[in-house]
């Protein structure tokens, strides 16, 4: 974790520098609404319920058409775990966010017109508070498209649709080799696709 902030200064510092000297600077506003999905692992599954998502970030415009992006996006949702009783445990339900810290850029496709199609993606972390307290750090990416929509102001209004999956170990799996058996960390993956808008007021 400390390594990830040390990165995350230097990378913040380097992209602002690129910003002053050669583009413009854009706060982004984020608001989406995201849909429930079912993370599944080898004793059972874990719902993760609709929500919506909102947060703030910045564009830095190193070239007119492409930019590097850091934000941070908050989702408060519920979930519900299911595993079987015959290992000794209960469905748990409750309330949960996920706080996403995510490093990335997007590409412009810019033919000149108001509206400007856009490629883009991300990775960084996802930073989980279960329902019984506590949280968990895991690594999380996204990928995104939509349509950035100019206007005569420093505001600008972007449609997007996006999905950012989160990665948590979720045990092991027990394989038998020729010396025995061994221990093979297991996986569970969250796909949350989510439908929204972004408010961008751009500082040249």
């Amino acid at each position: 974790m400390k390594n990830f902030k040390l990165v995350l200064i230097a990378f913040l510092f380097s992209a602002g520098m690129m910003a002053q000297d050669r583009g413009s600077v854009v706060l982004d506003v984020y608001g989406s609404y995201t849909f429930s999905n079912n993370v599944n692992f080898d004793y059972g599954h874990i719902k993760i319920g609709d929500g919506f998502t909102y947060g703030a970030g910045f564009e830095f415009f190193p070239q007119k058409s492409s930019s590097v992006e850091l934000k941070y996006l908050r989702l408060d949702t519920s979930f519900s775990a299911n595993v079987p009783a015959a290992i000794g445990s209960k469905n748990v339900n409750g309330n949960g966010a996920f706080n996403y810290i995510l490093i990335g850029g997007n590409h412009y496709f810019d033919n000149g017109g108001n509206a400007v199609p856009y490629l883009g993606g991300g990775i960084g972390m996802a930073i989980v508070d279960g329902p019984q307290g506590g949280s968990d750090t895991n690594f999380a990416w996204e990928i995104k498209g939509g349509v950035k929509i100019k206007t005569a102001s420093i505001v600008s209004v972007s449609l997007q649709a996006n999905l950012i999956s989160t990665i948590a170990p979720a045990g092991t799996d027990t394989y038998w080799g020729y010396y025995g058996p061994i221990a093979v960390q297991d996986y569970a993956y969250s796909y949350q696709f989510g439908l929204g808008a972004i408010i961008g007021f751009n500082f040249k």
